[in-house]
């Protein structure tokens, strides 16, 4: 995984605090449709996260904030285990487009998390998205939802670091094994998303729409096969396939059929397809 801050100062000694990423220069020719900055993101104490809404949510409902399942306070969730509706009082720095921290966000509650199938955490905040813009100017993310595309150029923003990684979807891996867990129909970076720990968490957008349509949550760093820190790909007849500093993400398209009116978690609506406890 993007160690939720494990490797924070191995990072900085090997990036260094300042330190561009690598960004393939054929990225400069698609110009985006949108402008994608830190507008939205949010630092954890070891991750990176967003604000996020759903196509159906309202200005008046909770604000959410996703992050990893890896990120989750009370630790890694267990393999097979969904956590819904446990307390938080987890607090969040709130980022302008610049990456400068505007405020501070506070959660009531783990709505959900886990790290079967997927790696995602969703707290809910006790603010509300139109009180968020009202105080600061800033709006939520809208998490996309449908299926992303192979090649699609993206970038992953995170709030821990204030940095951002640009590159595009390489393809998407049928199981993607890191070592008790294993994830579905993760996205592939190409490899100039070079991510390290600290921006697990972070939102992988489209540069096209500006909408969320992953979340980053771990790379191959030693090339070791299907240890931790080390995920390995297993396509559908069990071939294995090691990619050593390749990273990866984890969609987020099936998580709007699982909220209903008000941002109501419904693990049973029609068309939810995450794990359910």
């Amino acid at each position: 995984m993007n160690k939720p801050l494990l490797a924070a100062l191995s990072s900085l000694a090997i990036a260094g605090v300042g330190a561009a990423p690598a960004v393939a220069a054929p990225q400069a020719k698609a110009a985006a449709a949108v402008t994608v900055n830190f507008a939205g993101t949010v630092s954890l104490s070891n991750c990176s996260g967003s604000v996020i809404r759903f196509p159906n949510s309202a200005d008046t409902d909770p604000a959410l904030v996703l992050t990893n399942g890896h990120c989750l306070e009370t630790g890694f969730p267990a393999p097979g285990q969904v956590i819904t509706g446990q307390s938080s009082s987890r607090s969040f720095g709130l980022l302008n487009g610049s990456g400068s921290r505007v405020g501070t966000l506070r959660a009531n509650q783990v709505v959900y998390s886990t790290m079967t199938d997927t790696d995602v955490t969703i707290y809910r905040t006790t603010t509300t998205y139109a009180a968020i813009k009202s105080t600061y100017g800033i709006s939520p993310l809208t998490v996309q939802d449908t299926h992303p595309t192979a090649g699609t150029a993206i970038k992953v923003v995170s709030g821990y670091w204030k940095r951002t990684y640009s590159c595009n979807i390489d393809g998407f891996v049928y199981r993607l094994k890191e070592g008790d867990w294993t994830w579905k129909d993760s996205v592939r970076y190409t490899s100039a998303c070079n991510t390290i720990g600290g921006t697990s968490g972070s939102p992988v957008i489209d540069t096209s729409t500006g909408k969320v349509v992953a979340v980053n949550n771990t790379g191959n760093e030693d090339g070791q096969r299907c240890t931790e820190n080390n995920p390995c790909e297993v396509d559908a007849s069990g071939n294995v396939t090691v990619r050593q500093g390749i990273n990866y993400a984890e969609e987020t398209y099936l998580i709007p059929a699982c909220f209903t009116t008000g941002n109501k978690l419904d693990l049973s609506a029609a068309g939810c397809a995450l794990p359910k406890p």
